[in-house]
């Protein structure tokens, strides 16, 4: 089964394939499986295929145009290009006369909800028979003028795992644990039972599913002494897994589970039910970090990295170098390791990681230790600024958890 992948463009398929399995990057179908995004495997391929930063953008719609083709009988480009779940659109704040008019065009009502107490209600509505998801949204738009609806979009990982050469070595004598005593929350796909793990939920299609991704961002936090674990799986094994709704409704458990970080190292275009989630758990109080991507700064500014308000971070590497793959957002807070790094994977071997998808939640694991340790937002930001090394452009305030290398 092809899950939570971002596959290469068919027109690189064949060398991108053959260098991938020797990196230990799996190949389904003839195709690269997606674990990540451009990351790490473009930065281990640059040398013999020359890329640039800018052909990283042309990779990234190659990899995107693959990845809606693999999967066309549950994912469907909309007005925007972007992958959505098919056949499916979200009316927010419906009532029972809206409801009639996309009734009356159409549109069949699969089920309607408030995202787990934070007051904000949505409908999903399947689209009439034989209409593409493009029209689709301007058929309810025009229904429905003034009202908020979009597509389901989907939202990729920015990070990637190849097999260490050997065993996972220990935490270097004078690297301290960043967390501590500490709970964070991840929003990624599912992960193993362990004692670190607080809790886990799910928010696709069948149960928390073990994926490869989350496991290596849980190893990390484990190895930089976060405790507390909350997880939630918003791919299971659904093939359009990752969509913002699965997302908005994890950041509503989050927030009805008393967690005060959530990292999010996932990258999607803007999305309004998203973003109005993202506000919302804010102004109770939570603090929401998240990845700027991998797929080089000619890419779309990554969401939700560039919503207002959250910490957006970029990754470097053991030199303190920031990573060449980066994406951006449309403002940077912090910095964290992104490279040269080692965490355990599935199969409880060393894997070698990169990508800003590891950054972001080393970052907000710091963030989780000194929110634990002032109890106050404001104040865990001042302290995070004043801890930060060699703040600059392209490191934001700058760098957080610097010496968290080693997954436990």
């Amino acid at each position: 089964m092809i899950k939570r992948t971002v596959l290469w463009g068919l027109a690189i398929a064949l060398p991108v394939a053959a260098l991938a399995q020797g990196i230990g990057i799996p190949a389904v179908n003839g195709v690269v499986g997606r674990v990540s995004g451009a990351a790490g495997d473009v930065l281990r391929t640059t040398a013999t295929l020359g890329q640039t930063v800018a052909s990283l953008a042309t990779l990234r719609l190659d990899r995107l145009d693959t990845f809606v083709q693999a999967h066309r009988a549950t994912v469907e480009r909309d007005d925007t290009g972007a992958p959505a779940r098919a056949h499916e659109v979200l009316l927010l704040d419906p009532d029972p006369a809206a409801l009639r008019i996309a009734a009356d065009s159409g549109f069949v009502l699969i089920d309607q909800g408030d995202l787990d107490g934070l007051g904000l209600g949505y409908a999903r509505l399947r689209t009439p028979p034989g209409k593409g998801l493009s029209g689709a949204l301007r058929t309810l738009r025009n229904a429905l003028p003034g009202r908020t609806i979009t597509s389901d979009q989907i939202h990729f990982a920015s990070g990637s795992a190849a097999r260490a050469s050997g065993p996972a070595s220990a935490r270097p004598p004078d690297a301290r644990p960043a967390a501590g005593n500490t709970s964070l929350g991840i929003i990624d796909g599912g992960v193993r039972p362990s004692a670190r793990i607080t809790d886990q939920a799910g928010f696709a299609t069948g149960a928390p599913h073990p994926d490869a991704h989350a496991q290596a961002i849980v190893s990390l936090l484990a190895g930089a002494g976060t405790a507390h674990i909350h997880v939630a799986d918003v791919y299971g094994t659904d093939p359009a897994g990752g969509d913002a709704l699965a997302i908005a409704r994890a950041l509503g458990w989050m927030q009805n589970h008393g967690v005060r970080v959530v990292s999010i190292s996932l990258v999607g275009p803007a999305n309004p039910l998203l973003a109005r989630a993202i506000a919302l758990v804010q102004a109770r109080g939570l603090v929401v970090v998240a990845a700027v991507g991998n797929d080089g700064a000619a890419a779309p500014a990554a969401y939700p990295a560039s919503y207002p308000g959250v910490v957006a971070v970029t990754g470097v590497d053991a030199r303190n170098r920031v990573l060449f793959e980066a994406g951006h957002a449309l403002h940077l807070d912090y910095a964290g390791p992104g490279a040269d790094l080692t965490a355990i994977g599935l199969d409880g071997r060393a894997a070698r990681l990169r990508g800003t998808s590891f950054a972001a939640p080393l970052v907000a694991s710091r963030l989780a230790a000194l929110a634990g340790e002032s109890g106050d937002t404001r104040m865990m930001l001042e302290q995070a600024n004043r801890e930060a090394i060699l703040p600059g452009p392209r490191t934001g305030r700058g760098i957080l958890c610097d010496t968290c290398r080693k997954g436990l």
